[in-house]
């Protein structure tokens, strides 16, 4: 399996920018789907945005929608989450994570049950 770093954490301010990535390591990361979760005090792992090995297909919970974008750069073994709107609600510990190599059916993607390798979190913040 792959081992993901997460970097971009922090604090933001209303107006502000924040942008998440996460980098991976190991034997062919692109073929490996990959996922965005968070997690704040008291409530269970969220589902936050996936991306196919291809990229083709991106995936995005409810509350994000429209307000994140996730892409990624298999030439950089990189997979970013960008967000350029932001709540307060959204502050959280961010992982990405993969799931076993290959394709995975959407419904996989958005539950944290199926990945089996995760980054270490990184804090995000969002003040107004």
């Amino acid at each position: 399996q792959v081992q993901l770093v997460e970097s971009g954490g922090g604090l933001v301010q209303a107006g502000g920018s924040l942008n998440l990535s996460c980098a991976a390591s190991g034997r062919a990361v692109s073929m490996y789907s990959m996922g965005w979760f968070r997690v704040v005090p008291g409530k269970e792992r969220e589902f936050v945005s996936a991306i196919t090995n291809s990229g083709a297909n991106t995936y995005y919970a409810d509350s994000v929608k429209g307000r994140f974008t996730i892409s990624r750069d298999n030439a950089k073994n990189t997979v970013y989450l960008q967000m350029h709107s932001r709540k307060p609600e959204d502050t959280a510990v961010y992982y990405c994570a993969a799931p076993p190599m290959g394709p995975q059916p959407r419904v996989a993607l958005q539950d944290y049950k199926n990945y089996n390798a995760w980054g270490q979190g990184t804090q995000v913040t969002v003040s107004s």
